[in-house]
């Protein structure tokens, strides 16, 4: 048995973080902190809009560096200090990143630092927008961040969720310990393992499934999707192409993932076989084992002490993907148990005739579902490894490492 540290350390890393114009800005003074407990050496660099909202003088105390507020600093720009600055930088994040500051980093634009400071690095651009939904849903929006897409800039959130001006919807700035954790996950694929899946298509199911009881009830479980989610943009980042099906969740897509959303086993079990062929499936969703024999079409009444459900076993899309011939190359497993977790992983993994099956204990503090940090083992014939607890996008990407390895092997 051999363990796999975990990867997707910040350590040392030099990152710029550029500060957007919006009521998001005071959440990147707790996004430094974050990211310098990771192990960054963070410089700020501000636009004039984000100084409406948090002083330099904060984010300077936080950093322990100098901000940048201004191409016009004689001081700073005696020796070409933004040309410096763009050069000094491992990765540059820009958080919040306002409609407007997407708009102009889409179109080239170097009016003010943080603009001409993108224009002018090497270094991976991430930026974590947030602005009003309905800015966000705006197709010119849209388009500007399709386009930084296309270039391979890093797109983390927006969040779904309560906004500033009291309205609801998707826009929110990604919290900062998601936002550390994506850098984190994004910093743990090396450049040599950037096409490592370039030609192969991956498909990875993810998050619970909904089985309705009636119009206003359902049976249900507490998986969160976020490993799936993690898994699939970490294929996505060695260049497969990824098709997730997705449970009812509310996370943001992974960049350079098609995403199909389902609610009923019924529904996931079609569209997992509905993206076939493929070379590698991957089921991390925790899908329903019972689903209601009818669903009735009114809300069912309370009439006595105790209410017996029919319930029917659901289709097991895991062995059936495992037992079909479409040409896939790797068939993956995820096992979430309370109790005997070893046990149970290895009889499903026999029993489904898996290549690979991950198992993790759930029930228990800081692990297993809606936690952002887990800890688990995957086991094949012949062989296990442990991963010890970490945030799940890092496990994803260290679990991608052993998928590579186990289909070449």
């Amino acid at each position: 048995m051999t363990a796999s540290p975990p990867p997707g350390s910040l350590q040392g890393q030099r990152l710029l973080l550029c500060v957007g114009g919006g009521i998001a800005a005071y959440k990147a003074l707790e996004l430094v902190r974050r990211l310098r407990d990771a192990g960054a050496v963070v410089q700020v660099a501000m636009t004039e809009g984000a100084q409406q909202f948090v002083t330099p003088l904060s984010f300077q105390a936080l950093s322990g560096q100098p901000v940048r507020t201004s191409l016009w600093d004689s001081a700073a720009e005696a020796a070409m200090g933004h040309i410096e600055l763009a050069r000094w930088a491992d990765r540059i994040l820009v958080a919040p990143a306002t409609a407007d500051l997407l708009a102009r980093l889409s179109h080239g634009f170097a009016n003010d630092l943080v603009t001409t400071l993108c224009l002018a690095t090497t270094a991976p651009i991430t930026v974590a927008p947030a602005m009003n939904h309905r800015m966000w849903l705006h197709p010119a929006t849209q388009a500007n961040i399709a386009t930084l897409r296309e270039r391979g800039v890093q797109i983390i959130g927006p969040e779904d969720g309560p906004l500033a001006e009291g309205e609801s919807g998707p826009g929110r700035l990604s919290e900062p310990e998601q936002i550390v954790a994506a850098l984190g996950s994004a910093a743990a694929v090396p450049p040599t393992h950037a096409g490592e899946l370039a030609g192969l298509k991956v498909v990875v199911s993810a998050g619970p499934t909904y089985e309705d009881l009636d119009p206003v009830r359902y049976l249900g479980n507490r998986s969160s999707g976020k490993m799936g989610f993690a898994v699939a943009a970490s294929a996505a980042r060695r260049g497969a192409e990824v098709v997730l099906v997705a449970g009812p969740v509310q996370l943001p897509t992974p960049s350079g993932v098609k995403r199909i959303d389902v609610r009923s086993a019924a529904q996931m079990r079609e569209a997992v076989f509905g993206a076939f062929p493929a070379d590698i499936y991957i089921g991390a969703a925790a899908v329903a084992d019972y689903s209601p024999r009818v669903s009735v079409q009114n809300k069912i009444k309370k009439t006595g002490e105790t209410l017996t459900l029919d319930l029917v076993r659901t289709p097991d899309i895991l062995a059936e993907v495992a037992a079909q011939t479409q040409g896939l190359k790797l068939v993956v497993g995820f096992a979430a148990e309370t109790e005997n977790v070893a046990h149970y992983a290895r009889g499903k993994l026999q029993a489904k005739r898996l290549d690979m099956i991950v198992a993790n204990q759930v029930g228990i503090a800081g692990g297993g579902f809606e936690s952002d940090q887990n800890a688990m083992t995957a086991y094949w014939n012949g062989g296990e490894r442990d991963f010890s607890t970490a945030p799940k996008t890092q496990l994803a990407d260290a679990l991608m490492d052993l998928i590579v390895e186990r289909m070449n092997a």
